[in-house]
């Protein structure tokens, strides 16, 4: 039992079912194999929670990305502009390549917070034996 387990945060941060959080909600649970960052299960093998409340239900996770991307773009620009003090041109470089390398985190992320809007842990799935 994890130490976050039965919050949002634990579900937004691993990935997990956000009604029993006993298992990914991605099909391959590294993000960076980038034909498969996106593909999740239909359903939560454990609790049969379905993901996909409605045919385009995670266009939503777009609004959410924006705001995740500024947090990781303000981060780099924090990170490289006043503790490594470089100039303007290395810090757009540092926020660029950063948002480069953190994308597909950044998408799954959006997911896990928007389907998190929707779904709220349940103890009593939680408990359920895997079919």
């Amino acid at each position: 039992m994890g130490i976050l387990k039965g919050s949002k945060l634990n579900s937004i941060l691993t990935g997990k079912c956000p009604v029993c959080q006993n298992e990914s909600m991605y099909k391959n649970s590294n993000p960076y194999i980038l034909s498969e960052t996106l593909k999740m299960h239909e359903r939560c093998s454990h609790c049969d929670t379905k993901y996909k409340i409605e045919p385009s239900f995670f266009y939503g996770a777009m609004y959410v990305s924006y705001p995740v991307g500024i947090a990781f773009a303000t981060a780099a620009f924090v990170i490289t502009y006043f503790f490594f003090e470089a100039n303007l041109v290395n810090t757009f470089i540092a926020i660029v390549g950063t948002m480069i390398v953190f994308m597909p985190v950044i998408m799954r992320l959006s997911r896990n917070i928007w389907i998190n809007f929707f779904m709220k842990y349940d103890p009593s799935k939680d408990q359920l034996i895997s079919k």
